[in-house]
């Protein structure tokens, strides 16, 4: 059994993760209207940098890199998973369930979050599914028709 772990990213990992982004309609699905494409993946670590969040790498045991997500702090008590992506090699192996897993379980950590929040676009039934099975519910009040608002409350021990 290969254990997958998180560990911040670090400069050296943006290189990989920008060859994972082929298109500028890829791009704009994967980090929002404020990444232009091209970019230079040098440039990545500025260019995603979150505020009051952090950005993850997944792995297996400190080698590799398997996907990538970030998190940040998005109102007291909720924090939102942004920029979530699995490397093509490695899709299709639950790795994206893995992913949201670790980091919903860190973000809750950091930040004692109540509630984790995400966005999912309406025409990405895999996306869906795997935030369905950890528990995600949709949010029609801050969706629209072409990006749905996902939202899931974290359980704290009494």
């Amino acid at each position: 059994m290969t254990v997958l772990m998180l560990r911040p990213a670090v400069a050296a990992d943006y290189d990989a993760i920008g060859s994972w982004i082929p298109d500028a309609s890829a791009c704009a699905r994967w980090a929002g209207p404020k990444l232009a494409y091209p970019f230079n993946a040098s440039e990545l670590p500025r260019l995603l940098e979150v505020e009051q969040g952090a950005s993850h790498v997944l792995c297996h045991a400190n080698a590799g890199r398997l996907g990538f997500g970030q998190y940040r702090l998005r109102q007291p008590g909720t924090v939102h998973l942004c920029r979530i992506i699995v490397a093509p090699e490695a899709r299709g192996q639950g790795l994206g369930k893995s992913l949201c897993r670790l980091l919903i379980d860190e973000a809750g950590d950091a930040t004692a979050a109540e509630a984790v929040t995400l966005r999912v676009y309406r025409d990405n039934p895999a996306a869906y599914a795997i935030y369905s099975s950890l528990g995600f519910v949709p949010d029609e009040t801050e969706s629209n028709a072409e990006v749905l608002m996902m939202k899931l409350m974290l359980k704290h021990p009494v």
